[in-house]
Protein backbone atom coordinates (compact mmCIF):
# COMPACT_ATOMS: atom_id res chain seq x y z
CA UNK A 1 0.00 0.00 0.00
CA UNK A 2 2.78 2.43 0.90
CA UNK A 3 4.72 1.74 -2.30
CA UNK A 4 1.58 2.30 -4.36
CA UNK A 5 0.70 5.49 -2.45
CA UNK A 6 4.20 6.92 -2.94
CA UNK A 7 4.19 6.02 -6.63
CA UNK A 8 0.86 7.82 -7.07
CA UNK A 9 2.42 11.04 -5.73
CA UNK A 10 4.72 11.17 -8.78
CA UNK A 11 3.49 13.14 -11.78
CA UNK A 12 4.61 13.13 -15.39
CA UNK A 13 7.50 15.53 -15.89
CA UNK A 14 8.65 15.42 -12.26
CA UNK A 15 12.27 15.29 -11.11
CA UNK A 16 12.23 12.97 -8.08
CA UNK A 17 14.93 12.13 -5.53
CA UNK A 18 15.38 9.67 -2.69
CA UNK A 19 18.31 9.29 -0.31
CA UNK A 20 19.83 6.64 1.94
CA UNK A 21 18.03 3.69 3.55
CA UNK A 22 15.03 4.04 1.25
CA UNK A 23 13.83 0.61 0.04
CA UNK A 24 10.16 1.68 0.01
CA UNK A 25 10.64 4.89 -2.05
CA UNK A 26 13.13 3.05 -4.28
CA UNK A 27 10.48 0.42 -5.01
CA UNK A 28 7.82 3.09 -5.47
CA UNK A 29 9.92 4.89 -8.08
CA UNK A 30 10.55 1.66 -9.98
CA UNK A 31 6.81 0.97 -9.76
CA UNK A 32 5.94 4.39 -11.16
CA UNK A 33 8.31 3.75 -14.09
CA UNK A 34 6.73 0.34 -14.70
CA UNK A 35 3.29 1.98 -14.77
CA UNK A 36 4.46 4.29 -17.56
CA UNK A 37 4.95 7.55 -15.69
CA UNK A 38 7.37 9.86 -17.48
CA UNK A 39 9.65 11.39 -14.84
CA UNK A 40 13.33 11.72 -13.99
CA UNK A 41 14.56 9.40 -11.24
CA UNK A 42 17.49 10.64 -9.12
CA UNK A 43 18.97 8.70 -6.21
CA UNK A 44 21.63 8.97 -3.53
CA UNK A 45 24.00 6.70 -5.46
CA UNK A 46 24.29 9.37 -8.14
CA UNK A 47 22.39 7.72 -10.96
CA UNK A 48 19.99 9.53 -13.26
CA UNK A 49 17.25 7.20 -14.53
CA UNK A 50 19.07 3.90 -13.87
CA UNK A 51 17.60 0.76 -15.41
CA UNK A 52 14.40 0.36 -13.40
CA UNK A 53 13.61 -2.97 -15.06
CA UNK A 54 16.39 -4.72 -13.10
CA UNK A 55 14.96 -5.82 -9.72
CA UNK A 56 16.75 -4.67 -6.58
CA UNK A 57 18.81 -7.41 -4.94
CA UNK A 58 19.65 -5.62 -1.68
CA UNK A 59 17.98 -3.16 0.65
CA UNK A 60 20.91 -0.79 0.39
CA UNK A 61 20.26 2.33 -1.67
CA UNK A 62 23.97 2.63 -2.37
CA UNK A 63 24.03 -0.43 -4.62
CA UNK A 64 24.90 -0.84 -8.27
CA UNK A 65 21.21 -1.42 -8.96
CA UNK A 66 20.70 2.34 -8.62
CA UNK A 67 23.65 3.23 -10.80
CA UNK A 68 23.88 0.77 -13.68
CA UNK A 69 22.16 1.82 -16.86
CA UNK A 70 22.00 5.47 -15.79
CA UNK A 71 21.72 8.02 -18.57
CA UNK A 72 23.97 10.33 -16.53
CA UNK A 73 25.66 10.52 -13.13
CA UNK A 74 26.22 13.33 -10.65
CA UNK A 75 27.93 14.21 -7.38
CA UNK A 76 25.91 14.47 -4.17
CA UNK A 77 26.53 18.21 -3.94
CA UNK A 78 24.71 18.64 -7.23
CA UNK A 79 21.39 17.33 -5.87
CA UNK A 80 21.44 20.10 -3.28
CA UNK A 81 22.26 22.69 -5.96
CA UNK A 82 19.43 21.35 -8.10
CA UNK A 83 16.93 21.53 -5.24
CA UNK A 84 18.05 24.99 -4.10
CA UNK A 85 17.51 26.29 -7.62
CA UNK A 86 13.92 25.02 -7.53
CA UNK A 87 14.33 22.11 -9.95
CA UNK A 88 13.51 19.12 -7.72
CA UNK A 89 9.79 18.36 -7.71
CA UNK A 90 9.72 15.67 -5.01
CA UNK A 91 12.15 14.62 -2.29
CA UNK A 92 11.28 11.36 -0.56
CA UNK A 93 12.50 11.73 3.04
CA UNK A 94 11.81 10.09 6.39
CA UNK A 95 11.98 10.96 10.10
CA UNK A 96 12.56 9.62 13.57
CA UNK A 97 10.08 12.07 15.12
CA UNK A 98 7.59 14.45 13.52
CA UNK A 99 5.11 16.91 15.03
CA UNK A 100 1.80 18.17 13.68
CA UNK A 101 3.60 21.37 12.62
CA UNK A 102 5.77 19.35 10.27
CA UNK A 103 8.83 19.64 12.52
CA UNK A 104 11.22 16.75 11.85
CA UNK A 105 13.76 15.31 14.28
CA UNK A 106 16.62 13.40 12.67
CA UNK A 107 19.29 14.51 15.18
CA UNK A 108 18.96 12.75 18.55
CA UNK A 109 16.57 11.13 21.03
CA UNK A 110 17.11 11.10 24.80
CA UNK A 111 19.68 13.03 26.78
CA UNK A 112 20.95 16.34 25.40
CA UNK A 113 22.31 17.46 22.07
CA UNK A 114 25.89 17.18 23.36
CA UNK A 115 25.30 13.93 25.25
CA UNK A 116 22.44 12.14 23.50
CA UNK A 117 21.11 8.71 24.33
CA UNK A 118 20.82 7.97 20.62
CA UNK A 119 22.57 10.03 17.94
CA UNK A 120 20.87 9.96 14.52
CA UNK A 121 22.02 10.93 11.00
CA UNK A 122 21.32 14.64 11.42
CA UNK A 123 20.10 17.22 9.01
CA UNK A 124 21.93 17.11 5.69
CA UNK A 125 19.09 15.83 3.53
CA UNK A 126 16.06 16.84 5.59
CA UNK A 127 17.29 20.29 6.64
CA UNK A 128 18.45 21.27 3.16
CA UNK A 129 15.84 19.65 0.94
CA UNK A 130 12.61 20.10 2.93
CA UNK A 131 12.50 23.93 2.68
CA UNK A 132 13.40 24.11 -1.02
CA UNK A 133 11.89 21.07 -2.75
CA UNK A 134 8.61 21.86 -4.48
CA UNK A 135 6.84 18.87 -2.86
CA UNK A 136 8.18 16.87 0.06
CA UNK A 137 6.84 13.37 0.64
CA UNK A 138 7.74 11.87 4.00
CA UNK A 139 7.35 8.16 4.63
CA UNK A 140 7.37 6.13 7.83
CA UNK A 141 6.69 2.40 7.97
CA UNK A 142 5.78 2.34 11.67
CA UNK A 143 3.05 4.74 12.73
CA UNK A 144 3.17 5.09 16.54
CA UNK A 145 3.24 7.66 19.33
CA UNK A 146 7.04 7.48 19.59
CA UNK A 147 7.34 8.75 16.03
CA UNK A 148 4.32 11.02 15.54
CA UNK A 149 4.69 13.18 18.62
CA UNK A 150 3.12 16.29 20.11
CA UNK A 151 6.58 17.91 20.38
CA UNK A 152 9.87 16.78 18.84
CA UNK A 153 12.95 16.78 21.04
CA UNK A 154 15.00 18.65 18.42
CA UNK A 155 13.94 20.41 15.21
CA UNK A 156 16.30 19.20 12.51
CA UNK A 157 14.05 20.50 9.74
CA UNK A 158 10.60 22.01 9.33
CA UNK A 159 7.99 21.89 6.60
CA UNK A 160 7.64 24.99 4.47
CA UNK A 161 3.93 25.93 4.75
CA UNK A 162 4.12 27.52 1.31
CA UNK A 163 5.00 24.18 -0.30
CA UNK A 164 3.24 20.82 -0.53
CA UNK A 165 4.19 18.51 2.34
CA UNK A 166 2.78 14.99 2.64
CA UNK A 167 3.34 12.25 5.21
CA UNK A 168 2.64 8.64 4.23
CA UNK A 169 2.66 6.04 7.01
CA UNK A 170 1.62 2.40 7.12
CA UNK A 171 -1.84 3.54 8.31
CA UNK A 172 -2.73 6.75 6.51
CA UNK A 173 -1.78 9.94 4.69
CA UNK A 174 -1.42 13.39 6.25
CA UNK A 175 -1.13 16.63 4.26
CA UNK A 176 0.03 20.01 5.53
CA UNK A 177 -2.79 22.56 5.58
CA UNK A 178 -2.51 26.00 7.20
CA UNK A 179 0.73 24.99 8.88
CA UNK A 180 -0.59 21.76 10.41
CA UNK A 181 -0.63 18.12 9.34
CA UNK A 182 -4.24 17.11 8.80
CA UNK A 183 -5.48 13.58 8.26
CA UNK A 184 -6.20 13.34 4.52
CA UNK A 185 -7.17 9.68 4.13
CA UNK A 186 -6.84 6.31 5.82
CA UNK A 187 -5.78 3.07 4.19
CA UNK A 188 -8.42 0.41 3.48
CA UNK A 189 -7.22 -1.94 6.22
CA UNK A 190 -7.29 0.54 9.14
CA UNK A 191 -9.72 2.85 10.97
CA UNK A 192 -9.75 6.45 12.18
CA UNK A 193 -9.72 5.16 15.75
CA UNK A 194 -6.53 3.15 15.12
CA UNK A 195 -4.85 6.21 13.59
CA UNK A 196 -5.92 8.38 16.55
CA UNK A 197 -4.71 5.80 19.04
CA UNK A 198 -1.25 5.71 17.47
CA UNK A 199 -0.76 9.47 16.90
CA UNK A 200 0.80 11.73 19.54
CA UNK A 201 -1.27 14.79 18.68
CA UNK A 202 -5.05 15.16 18.78
CA UNK A 203 -6.93 14.26 15.63
CA UNK A 204 -10.41 15.79 15.60
CA UNK A 205 -11.49 14.54 12.16
CA UNK A 206 -14.50 12.24 12.20
CA UNK A 207 -15.19 11.76 8.49
CA UNK A 208 -12.04 10.89 6.55
CA UNK A 209 -12.08 9.21 3.13
CA UNK A 210 -10.62 5.75 2.60
CA UNK A 211 -7.65 5.81 0.23
CA UNK A 212 -8.19 3.76 -2.96
CA UNK A 213 -6.77 0.25 -2.68
CA UNK A 214 -4.05 -0.87 -5.12
CA UNK A 215 -5.35 -1.92 -8.52
CA UNK A 216 -4.53 -5.28 -10.08
CA UNK A 217 -2.31 -3.43 -12.57
CA UNK A 218 -0.37 -1.78 -9.75
CA UNK A 219 0.03 -5.05 -7.84
CA UNK A 220 1.24 -6.89 -10.93
CA UNK A 221 3.74 -4.12 -11.71
CA UNK A 222 4.93 -4.14 -8.10
CA UNK A 223 5.71 -7.85 -8.25
CA UNK A 224 7.51 -7.32 -11.55
CA UNK A 225 9.85 -4.62 -10.23
CA UNK A 226 10.34 -6.14 -6.77
CA UNK A 227 10.16 -9.95 -6.99
CA UNK A 228 12.73 -10.20 -4.18
CA UNK A 229 10.38 -8.33 -1.81
CA UNK A 230 13.05 -5.78 -0.89
CA UNK A 231 10.25 -3.42 0.11
CA UNK A 232 9.53 -5.51 3.21
CA UNK A 233 12.96 -4.83 4.73
CA UNK A 234 11.65 -1.62 6.31
CA UNK A 235 8.79 -3.38 8.12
Amino acid sequence: MMCVALAREIRDGDIVFHGLASPVPMTAMKLAKALGKDFTYLNITGGVDPGWEVPAFTGSTLSSNLYQGSVATYGLDEIFDLACSGRVDISFLSFVQISQKGEINMSFVGGTYDRPKVRMPGGAGSATLTPVTKRTVIWKTKHDRKSLVEKVQFVTAKANPAKEFTVVTNLCIFRLRDGKLELDSIFPYTTIDEVKENTGWEITSTDVPVYPAPTQEELAALEKVDPNRIRYIEF
